[in-house]
């Protein structure tokens, strides 16, 4: 199996929505940012499957060796052989791979966040560090677009914390801010039962409507001219945002069952975002 394989089999097993962005890129674009999300899912799943701590440090440190091997042009794994041909060719930084694995870094040390500036900084190193190196990825002409990329990443990873705070809470992680949950009156610990209450409800609409205001942010500052080059982040944002919606329609039953969009929605959404974002300038 190829480098390209591996990260290509990583990718389709997760079951993401952004296989139907990446579908969108040409195929020297295309496996970057598959390297790229392999990387992403590789280190994530270290946290996630790992039940010991210690375990789970010493494979994150095996991942900072095997980054100084990748940028010495040694690399080892399959996801780093993959990911090295892109490293120059799209500008693909040191220093958002360690802020990478830094966030992993943060779920082992944090199983709650005591205020949304802590929760940001979590967000920022997990998901707008890699909206950063997607957006390298996809090309653009106006730096604008990197302001675009790091709220896209934020507006994703809070809906994402939104969607999965029931499945989070029974892994014994809380990701909305203490803080928070105290001045609406929530108990962390009501979320791993099955009942959605007025006070969730009321938490909840507060969490919806942060991500809502990163997601308009992006959307401001995306200049025109980099519309088609980034239309897989534009796909994703899209998708994203139906799924906060779904969820808002639910009546953000979040804690009851896990709110999902179709294939064939998230198919349509793709098309019609494709679409939308018009022709290359």
């Amino acid at each position: 199996m190829s480098p390209d394989e591996y990260c290509q089999q990583k990718a389709a097993r997760s079951g993401s929505s952004f296989y139907y962005a990446f579908r969108f890129l040409e195929p020297e674009r295309r496996r970057a940012i598959i390297a790229l999300y392999a990387f992403c899912r590789e280190v994530d799943d270290i946290v996630d499957d790992c039940r010991e701590p210690a375990v789970a440090h010493a494979k994150l440190d095996w991942w900072r060796d095997e980054l100084d091997a990748l940028f010495r042009g040694e690399p080892r794994h399959p996801i780093t052989r993959a990911l090295q041909p892109h490293l120059e060719t799209r500008n693909l930084a040191r220093e958002y791979f360690d802020e990478i694995i830094d966030g992993m870094q943060m779920d082992l040390d944090y199983d709650a966040y005591p205020d949304f500036a802590t929760l940001s900084l979590y967000c920022y190193r997990v998901a707008s560090v890699v909206g950063l190196l997607s957006a390298e990825i996809f090309g653009y002409s106006d730096r604008r677009t990197l302001k675009y990329a790091h709220d896209l990443g934020m507006a994703l990873q809070l809906t994402n914390i939104l969607r999965d705070v029931h499945e989070d809470a029974v892994r014994g992680r809380v990701y909305l801010p203490l803080d928070e949950l105290e001045r609406f009156g929530v108990d962390p610990r009501e979320f791993r039962d099955n009942i959605t209450r007025d006070s969730h409800r009321a938490l909840f609409a507060h969490q919806a409507q942060r991500a809502r205001s990163f997601y308009a942010r992006a959307e401001e500052q995306l200049p025109a001219a980099d519309r088609h080059a980034q239309r897989p982040g534009l796909i994703m944002g899209a998708i994203y945002r139906a799924l906060l919606e779904e969820i808002e329609r639910d009546g953000f039953r979040v804690l009851e069952h896990r709110v999902r969009l179709t294939p064939l929605r998230k198919l349509w959404i793709a098309w019609r975002t494709a679409r939308a974002a018009g022709k290359r300038p």
